[in-house]
């Protein structure tokens, strides 16, 4: 069996066994956007994970135990959950497939991002609800791929689960092991104006650092606004970013200070918000569908993190 499958073998109708996430940067590799390398553990590894450790049934037991009016219920269910599977060890074939794969990404850093097989469609968006574990060395990889796999049954996430009629379905996850980009900037674009609905306008946003302070909302970042047709830059507004996340030199990440010439500098020249703006426009065009992009700049080079669909739009016609 095979649990382990490079981004090059997979494409966007591989959400079943790659999760959203998954699927979408399998897809993208293919089609030679600009994704940082990277494999993906299959749902089935989970999902075997459950079955050899007998945890499916006591799994199944807890959620029956579950009232989304009365919190605690949720709470009790969550803590019960992702400390059965923190305590049990990955089967052997399945790591030894995991840490194989990773010699072969032969990357010193990664990211290990939850990817749930019920991720990211036009009514459901699972953003946010699972997490992810940056700057991952290979002595920690198999402890974040568990943590991932429990992030499945945070309360944030049963509650979204039952919030979305998803508890009755079966809702896998995957995880995604991918290069880590030390961005000197990074963050978010839209290939809609998520507010006014314009199909024209792209709007970017831009913070020092790794995306993930612009993607929970911790800093204010920089956004541009440019029209798709015209590719011509009719907004721009410079945040003063006082800190952003960077890599700690014993792995993992944190928030540091950001230098003093920086803070009200503008992240990204004239020339680099076009250069985004066309990868944005290229996604968007393979897709067939509004976008929300995740991407990281490195070395002067853009990298394309994530792509998935805008759920928050009054009408996707």
């Amino acid at each position: 069996m095979n649990w382990v499958r490079f981004f090059s073998d997979i494409t966007k109708s591989d959400t079943g066994s790659a999760g959203g996430k998954g699927a979408s940067l399998g897809e993208m590799t293919r089609v030679g956007i600009s994704v940082p390398p990277g494999f993906v553990v299959l749902s089935a590894a989970f999902e075997n994970f459950l079955e050899m450790t007998d945890l499916n049934v006591e799994i199944d037991a807890i959620l029956k135990t579950v009232n989304t009016k009365t919190m605690h219920t949720v709470e009790d269910a969550s803590g019960k959950i992702q400390s059965l599977i923190l305590s049990k060890e990955v089967p052997e074939d399945t790591k030894s497939e995991i840490l194989s794969a990773f010699k072969e990404l032969g990357a010193d850093f990664v990211a290990v991002r939850s990817s749930a097989t019920a991720e990211d469609s036009a009514s459901a968006a699972w953003a946010g609800q699972l997490d992810t574990f940056l700057n991952t060395t290979e002595s920690t990889l198999l402890a974040n791929l568990r943590k991932c796999w429990a992030s499945l049954f945070t309360p944030r996430a049963i509650f979204y689960r039952f919030e979305k009629g998803l508890h009755l379905e079966k809702v896998s996850v995957a995880v995604v092991v991918q290069k880590m980009i030390q961005s000197e900037v990074a963050g978010i674009a839209f290939s809609v104006h998520p507010v006014t609905e314009d199909r024209d306008q792209i709007i970017i946003e831009a913070g020092w650092g790794l995306g993930e302070a612009v993607v929970s909302g911790e800093i204010t970042p920089d956004s541009y606004v440019v029209t798709k047709k015209a590719r011509k830059i009719i907004d721009v507004n410079i945040s003063e970013q006082e800190r952003g996340i960077f890599k700690k030199s014993d792995g993992g990440s944190g928030w540091m200070d950001i230098s003093s010439e920086k803070i009200k500098k503008q992240k990204l020249s004239e020339e680099q918000i076009l250069a985004l703006t066309e990868e944005v426009v290229r996604i968007e065009k393979h897709y067939d569908f509004p976008v929300d992009v995740e991407w990281a700049l490195e070395g002067g080079k853009f990298y394309i993190t994530q792509s998935r669909p805008i759920t928050t739009l009054s009408s996707l016609g």
